[in-house]
């Protein structure tokens, strides 16, 4: 089989496939080598020389940062999809795998989200630069396919939360940046206020699942159109505060400020295809999940990202 190359191993999913501890995995952090950088990942690509590569790492932030920032998020990412897609090409990678996420959607696109309905439209004008740079990872992948036969295949995982997250309060995801506001408010004994009504709905999926539904597909995926990876269950807002303040045994009052915007109620997501693959796939459920973040938060809370 080779080598397997993980890049954005730092994070996340990185860390997820750490712990399946797949032989022969190589981990590669922006630390070791930039990825904006096509030389310095050229000569990494063309040392390893890798069969199979797991392409997750990335430029991201919440709506701030991709507001602020949309002119960076988007040449960094193009910089980096376009040279690993092209090192893993030049040096005969047999497999590529690599990642977006629902949010590069189309603003006005219908639901459940579907694989076809990718590029039917702009995407949000909050994170237009992040989504158009990772739309291009479709792309690229499509037409290394069709001139040089590359097996490239995406995936489009939903709202991903674990262990080894990015716990920043400012500019970090959901359910992160909710556990660590309510970790903060026990500490001070404070009320925990969250924005909106709490009503809205969204589909989170455990990172452990990801990083087994990455290693299924470099084995059995090879279809041109990219996959979606979610369970397709929604919890409310609200609901999902409660379940973390329960699993952090936070006591405290619970403030929904509702003069703060909800954003869309709903985006579910089309999960046809992946149920086509992999019928009975069990997907962790989210107590368990939100209970294995908050036991990890709270036990590396000196030293995670924040």
């Amino acid at each position: 089989m080779g080598k397997t190359l993980v890049t954005g191993a730092g994070g996340l999913v990185g860390y997820a496939i750490k712990q399946l501890n797949p032989p022969d995995t190589i981990y590669l952090t922006r630390k070791e080598v930039d990825l904006t950088d096509f030389d310095k990942i050229d000569a990494t690509m063309a040392h390893i020389r890798p069969s199979r590569v797991i392409h997750l790492a990335a430029t991201v932030g919440g709506i701030g940062g991709n507001m602020i920032h949309s002119g960076e998020y988007f040449r960094s990412n193009i910089m980096i999809n376009t040279n690993v897609l092209e090192s893993a090409r030049r040096c005969g990678v047999k497999k590529l795998i690599s990642f977006m996420s629902t949010c590069v959607f189309p603003n006005t696109c219908t639901y459940p989200l579907n694989e076809k309905d990718l590029h039917n439209g702009p995407p949000h004008p909050s994170n237009f630069g992040y989504a158009y740079a990772k739309r291009m990872l479709e792309v690229q992948s499509s037409a290394y396919r069709n001139e040089w036969n590359c097996d490239y295949i995406v995936a489009i995982p939903t709202n991903i939360y674990g262990p080894n997250d990015d716990w920043n309060l400012s500019d970090g995801h959901v359910i992160p940046s909710l556990i660590h506001r309510c970790f903060l408010s026990k500490k001070t004994n404070s009320d925990l206020v969250v924005w909106g009504s709490g009503k809205p709905l969204r589909e989170f999926v455990f990172s452990d699942d990801i990083a087994k539904l990455a290693s299924w597909a470099l084995d059995n995926y090879s279809e041109d159109s990219p996959i979606i990876f979610s369970s397709g269950i929604e919890i409310s807002i609200r609901d999902l505060v409660e379940l973390v303040a329960s699993k952090m045994k936070f006591d405290g009052k619970l403030i929904f400020d509702s003069t703060k915007p909800d954003g869309q109620y709903r985006k579910p997501s089309d999960t046809t295809k992946l149920r086509k693959y992999l019928p009975d796939f069990v997907f962790t459920p989210i107590e368990e999940g939100i209970e294995k973040s908050v036991d990890w938060f709270v036990t590396n809370y000196p030293n995670l990202r924040k």
